[in-house]
């Protein structure tokens, strides 16, 4: 064994993936994290006695971890019993228009001839062309790419892969590309959704975010015991392969010396020795100061104008009625436009917000005993603000009523109790991921450069390296791990480990 040691900041979904693989390699790995679980935004929270998912909610990309778990010695399916979602999600507006997608594509062309036509049921399909085309010309020289960047990019592809990079339409923007494919407004506003799944507007994300769709397609589980159950299984793994693990014990500064990383320095004022460091944390966090003023340095800026997406959530346990929900709901605002003009031009909750309802107890089958309440996570998108101080509460009030009259306008009425719903705001999200402002996906994926525009997983300051949502590849439980095994693998090349 070498004897270097590894510090890793935060046990989110990339510190948890750093920290497993690097002690399967036998490495001295010591983690730290300010709560008292790990799953960083892969939290849950308890109402009423009942443990309820509180962060994300999709599981995708199932070759992403079955990878990372073969690479540690270990099989995915011995640790997770994944469910496979028949149905993707279900949408309903308040105009009483319903669809429900599916894992079968041809099934989902069928339920949108219903609602909008043969025409448009035709283009969806070509739509889900487009998508998987997008998905594999991206897949290699920018998404599984070691390193953010044009220079990357055309190594890795050539010229035949620039060529089908070129044919996915890298300057438009999603909204523009959707309008090429559909024609019902309703599709467009349903696809352009994909752009919230990393935290932006789709009047503002490049087309390139349609792949989302092939991603989807690809399949959707559900988790045996929630999404949380997810880190609790790369904990334990990671534990079980040397690795320690410190809860509730909070980073205070990295030190420095000779020019490159010697230590952490927690908030109890103990010092942790380290060869290296992987920040599993906003790297606006670093930028700002949190970890001191060598590590700011050492990481690019992160402006306020530039962060992604924050929520307005309610995590409740409750009876419904009406509308039957599926596992994933989308109850689309009546002015999309608005909706994100309010968020990010106005930087105020949206007046008329599109609502996101994860009803937990519901899978395949989307039924629950009657009478009998259900685990909810409700979501509305909000602007990243919330190191400016707390909404007004009059003004999340405001929004709460809009966003249950909206769902009960579309059919679902949810019977809530005070005492067994969890409001969640921006500045609560900001007191969670300080220097966030809330915002869940780090960097907003605003226009054609966004994706080469997160920093990578090496910094200006030796020894330290960057994991997570806000750095590359992305933001999403798949690119984080993803983004966790990048940063481990750059460290082990950087000492000489990697296997030839």
């Amino acid at each position: 064994m070498i004897e270097k040691q590894i510090v890793v900041i935060g046990a989110g979904m990339a510190g948890l993936v750093a920290a497993l693989l690097l002690a399967a390699r036998g490495l001295d790995v010591t983690l730290v994290e300010t709560a008292a679980t790990p799953g960083g935004k892969m939290r849950q929270i308890a109402v009423g006695g009942v443990h309820i998912d509180a962060g994300p909610t999709v599981f995708t990309m199932r070759h992403v971890f079955e990878a990372i778990l073969a690479e540690a010695g270990e099989s995915l399916d011995d640790h997770l019993a994944l469910q496979p979602l028949d149905m993707l999600a279900r949408h309903a507006w308040a105009g009483g228009e319903r669809l429900d997608l599916f894992a079968d594509i041809q099934r989902s062309a069928d339920a949108i001839g219903v609602m909008a036509g043969v025409g448009q049921a035709r283009a969806y399909l070509d739509f889900c062309t487009a998508a998987r085309q997008t998905f594999l010309a991206l897949q290699k020289p920018v998404i599984e790419a070691s390193e953010p960047g044009m220079g990357q990019m055309l190594r890795i592809a050539g010229i035949g892969g620039m060529a089908r990079i070129a044919r996915t339409r890298p300057f438009a923007t999603l909204w523009s590309a959707l309008a090429d494919h559909f024609a019902n407004p309703l599709l467009r506003q349903l696809f352009g959704r994909y752009a919230t799944y990393c935290g932006s507007s789709p009047y503002q994300a490049p087309a390139a975010l349609m792949l989302i769709a092939h991603v989807e397609q690809s399949g959707v589980w559900s988790v045996a015991g929630g999404m949380h159950k997810v880190a609790q299984v790369l904990a334990g793994l990671a534990q079980a392969r040397g690795a320690k693990l410190r809860f509730g014990q909070g980073a205070r500064e990295i030190l420095v010396q000779g020019g490159r990383v010697s230590g952490l320095v927690l908030d109890s004022g103990e010092t942790l020795n380290a060869s290296a460091i992987i920040a599993n944390c906003d790297h606006a966090a670093l930028a700002g100061g949190l970890l001191g003023a060598s590590a700011a340095r050492a990481v690019p800026a992160a402006p306020p104008a530039q962060r992604s997406l924050s929520a307005l959530t309610w995590t409740l346990l409750a009876k419904t009625s009406g509308f039957v929900p599926a596992r994933h709901n989308v109850f689309f605002s009546d002015d999309y436009a608005a909706e994100f003009s309010d968020i990010f031009k106005a930087s105020r909750l949206p007046r008329a917000p599109t609502v996101y309802v994860c009803a937990q107890d519901r899978d395949n089958g989307g039924a629950v005993a009657d009478g009998q309440p259900e685990r909810l996570l409700c979501l509305v998108n909000a602007p990243a603000i919330g190191d400016r101080g707390a909404f007004d509460p009059r003004e999340i009030e405001r929004c709460e009523t809009t966003t249950f009259s909206h769902l009960a306008r579309c059919g679902l009425t949810i019977q809530r109790q005070p005492e067994l719903s969890v409001t969640t705001s921006p500045s609560d999200f900001n007191r969670l991921f300080p220097a966030t402002g809330g915002a869940l996906y780090g960097r907003a994926t605003h226009g054609w450069a966004a994706p080469f525009q997160r920093p990578g997983h090496r910094t200006k300051l030796p020894g330290l390296y960057l994991a997570g949502g806000s750095v590359h590849p992305g933001a999403g439980v798949p690119m984080a791990a993803l983004s966790g095994r990048m940063a481990a693998q750059a460290l082990m090349a950087d000492w000489g480990l990697m296997r030839r």
